[in-house]
């Protein structure tokens, strides 16, 4: 533990003094971080699985992701659902389905043996997008603004609309449960979902409310205001664990309802700290996946599993969103930008070590190999094609026109 503080807080002091100069060389915060929970796993690979198993591991990893959820909720701008609301709404709704079932689908192929409710968890872990490893290319004006904010949106919340359906998964799947059926599943999920939803809103909007009343009535600091986005999740997250909800989908609920009431000229500001601190936890949870890559990789991965990993970066991410797009005012070339630019990152980090706590066995191990080998894919295959596929189309932009 000690070891691991030490190596986090050095990597994270080098790269902040190193910061313009390795952005300049596409080296981002998670990836070198990765790199140094690599080399710390060699030497703890002995005592790594206990850990990561342990109760107080999925409790740590819980909270990280409650805040994540909660700034990815609260990231989103231009109202609730972005600029261009109805193709969101294809992309989430559509795509995001028709996603985890291609996922399912490919895993009956290449991981056999699998229960479907494992393929359903995998799915889960390497369907959403998510930006950590490539920030920059929301606001790289080589890109179209619609695709840009499609994909702030769509990074924004796929993660929170999943949840549910992990923990359903989970609960399924998990050889410590009681749950037998699809129906006792969600006899067990539904009851939790439905408490955190409800104190999300409540937290949520109770927090929005008073800040604006205490804003008008000029009794907040600039630092109370900041602080205030801190409190929220971590107050969403216990109190919906005390009533035996989902703390972490509490938390994204309260993202939303926050980030919808709150009526601040100076908002993107306020959401600073909170911003730090997620790219903090965000950072410890690349560092531990770095760890995690030297155990799940220790023994060698099949070529069905490495394959699985490409089609779920490919095929089941392009597919979906290339359907859900038909018949949409969005471009055939901004239609294929969506269904290429899908990084995956933190989110998938945070379902699959939650899932490699929750299961056993070779579906434990097999989660563990298509996390790394997904997140991992995605880090090279993202990291220099999608700064090539921006560079692409400003180029067919400008002799093409829009």
């Amino acid at each position: 533990m000690l070891l691991g503080l030490i190596a986090i807080s050095a990597v994270l002091a080098g790269w902040s003094l190193l910061s313009k100069g390795l952005a300049r060389l596409r080296l981002t915060a998670p990836m070198v971080l990765v790199l140094a929970g690599v080399i710390l796993g060699f030497t703890t690979q002995d005592v790594l699985a206990d850990t990561l198993n342990a109760d107080s591991a999925q409790h740590v990893a819980e909270i990280i992701l409650a805040v994540l959820l909660f700034v990815d909720a609260t990231d989103v701008r231009g109202g609730f659902l972005g600029a261009n609301p109805r193709a969101a709404l294809r992309l989430l709704f559509i795509a995001l389905p028709i996603g985890l079932a291609c996922s399912v689908l490919v895993g009956l192929w290449l991981l056999p043996g699998l229960p479907w409710a494992v393929l359903l968890v995998i799915a889960c872990v390497v369907v959403p997008i998510d930006f950590a490893p490539t920030s920059t290319l929301l606001r790289d004006d080589r890109l179209p603004e619609r695709v840009r904010g499609l994909l702030n949106v769509e990074a924004g919340y796929n993660d929170g609309i999943v949840s549910p359906i992990f923990i359903f998964a989970l609960v399924l799947a998990a050889d410590r449960t009681h749950a037998e059926t699809p129906i006792d599943a969600l006899a067990s999920a539904v009851p939790h979902a439905l408490k955190a939803i409800v104190v999300g809103v409540v937290v949520g909007a109770a927090l929005a409310v008073a800040a604006n009343h205490a804003q008008r009535r000029d009794l907040m600091t600039g630092q109370a205001k900041r602080l205030i986005l801190v409190a929220a999740p971590l107050l969403a997250y216990g109190a919906s664990v005390l009533i035996d909800g989902n703390g972490f989908v509490s938390a994204f609920v309260c993202g939303i309802a926050f980030n919808y009431l709150r009526s601040s000229d100076t908002f993107s500001a306020e959401l600073e700290l909170v911003d730090d601190v997620g790219f903090l936890l965000a950072a410890v949870m690349w560092f531990v996946f770095g760890l995690t890559a030297v155990l799940a990789l220790g023994a060698g991965v099949a070529v069905s599993t490495v394959l699985f990993g490409l089609l779920a970066l490919t095929v089941v991410r392009m597919l979906p969103v290339l359907l859900a797009m038909l018949g949409s005012p969005v471009s055939r070339r901004e239609r294929l930008l969506l269904g290429w630019l899908g990084p995956r990152g933190t989110t998938s980090i945070v379902f699959g070590l939650l899932a490699f706590n929750a299961l056993e066995g070779v579906a434990e191990h097999t989660v563990a190999q298509v996390l790394v080998v997904a997140v991992l894919g995605s880090v090279v295959l993202h990291g220099v094609g999608a700064p090539a596929a921006a560079r692409a189309y400003a180029r067919a932009a400008t002799k093409l026109g829009p």
